[in-house]
């Protein structure tokens, strides 16, 4: 299997024949990856990647593209940004010094799962209904009397199972199958994988649609499969996933994260914590009324986050991972254009009294400026986030970012 190795945002050239140009050129594979596509000639190609980061494997290539942050701070940045676990570094200590995504997810699956199951496989109680020769539980009369009238047996029963066959494990299972169906280069990797398929042998396997993984709700008795199960639903929420692509039934096997939704949430659920906000106080843009810019109703509106009280917004925000080039005049990487009315229109669409908008962007990108518009009395300005640093210094750049929200809700029309 050929293997193409790309990075974020980093355009390289490969030599490509015809077949593997006409592979990656699918329509639903390029609106999957992202990558631009262009002929250098003598069977040549650039390929570019956008934002989206991770591995698939499609008729003979094996195509990664790595983050341009550490592939640990992506993992971290993901794992928080799911809510479900607070990691820290000292989580990841992994041999490789630059693993790819896929075996960067084995890994650690591996590791968070084996360290479940040393403190105790979950069972749990489960309810079943059947038909049995014996009595078992309770017997569902109206049932029996539906089903086998005047038939003393078999007998409808309703009983509690107590079974490893339960949600947390199903999860971890689906997880690591889907994993192994990849090609990993980490030994341990792979032996992890092999050690939660023969752990889990008596769990049945389940294939979860990546938007419809269910979430397990924890207690202090199986509250030590935290992590697993936080890794096991990031695996098969940002699985690639589609149809059979002949009549063979051949699927493609991929792990693909869009940058740009992981910094989003990330960034939003730390202000939140920083902030001792509730998401109903900082929401996200799935958790606003829809606002448009013009009074027909034509151009809608929905900011990454804002502040309400109640039904009122106070501050409007917008997060921003791209790559931005350098100006050529004086070697700066200026604001987008595109973004600052963006922002404007924020600031002037969701209420009149807003004092301007703020837009936050991974640092190195660009930097950290204030624009006034003119007549318009509005205060565009632009924070940045070091996603390059410890824990801790993330941490500071986010408190930093909270200041600036502070700021402008604090300030007067």
């Amino acid at each position: 299997m050929k293997e193409i190795n790309l990075r974020e945002h980093e355009p390289s050239e490969w030599p490509l024949s015809e077949d593997e140009v006409a592979t990656l050129s699918d329509k639903e594979l390029r609106k999957a990856l992202g990558i631009d596509i262009t002929p250098e000639g003598n069977g040549v190609y650039t390929l570019r990647p956008g934002s989206i980061v991770g591995a698939l494997e499609i008729d003979g290539l094996s195509l990664h593209i790595r983050p341009k942050v550490c592939i640990r701070r992506l993992l971290y940045m993901a794992l928080y940004a799911a809510g479900e676990v607070k990691p820290q570094d000292e989580s990841f200590p992994f041999a490789q010094a630059d693993p790819t995504l896929a075996d960067l997810m084995a890994l650690h699956l591996g590791r968070a799962a084996a360290d479940a199951f040393a403190r105790g496989l979950w069972h749990d109680y489960r309810v079943e209904e059947e038909a049995l020769h014996t009595v078992r539980g309770r017997i569902m009369v109206a049932e029996q009397i539906r089903r086998r009238f005047d038939m003393p047996l078999p007998v409808e029963v309703r009983y509690d199972e107590y079974t490893e066959d339960v949600l947390a494990n199903r999860l971890i299972k689906a997880a690591a199958r889907l994993l192994r169906g990849m090609r990993l280069s980490d030994a341990d990797a792979r032996e992890g994988l092999r050690h939660i398929d023969a752990t889990l042998a008596n769990v049945t396997p389940v294939r979860y649609p990546p938007h419809d993984v269910p979430k397990v709700k924890f207690t202090r008795l199986n509250d030590h499969y935290r992590e697993a199960v936080a890794i096991a639903r990031l695996v098969l929420r940002h699985w690639f996933h589609e149809a059979a692509r002949d009549a063979e039934g051949v699927r493609v096997p991929g792990f693909l994260m869009d940058m740009n939704v992981v910094f989003q949430q990330f960034v939003t659920r730390k202000l939140r914590e920083v902030m001792r906000a509730s998401e109903n106080t900082l929401r996200s843009d799935k958790n606003i009324s829809r606002r448009t810019l013009d009074t027909g109703g034509r151009f809608g509106l929905w900011p990454d986050f804002s502040w309400w009280h109640g039904d009122t917004c106070t501050f409007v925000g917008d997060i921003k991972y791209k790559n931005i080039g350098t100006d050529d005049q004086d070697d700066r990487r200026r604001v987008p254009s595109a973004d600052i009315y963006q922002a404007l229109a924020y600031a002037t669409a969701f209420d009149r009294d807003l004092p301007g908008a703020l837009l936050v962007y991974a640092k190195g990108e660009v930097e950290t400026e204030t624009y006034c518009v003119r007549h318009a009395g509005k205060r565009i300005e632009v924070a940045t986030v070091d996603l390059s640093g410890t824990i801790e210094e993330i941490d500071e750049s986010i408190a930093q970012v909270a200041k600036r929200v502070h700021c402008l809700r604090a300030q007067p029309a």
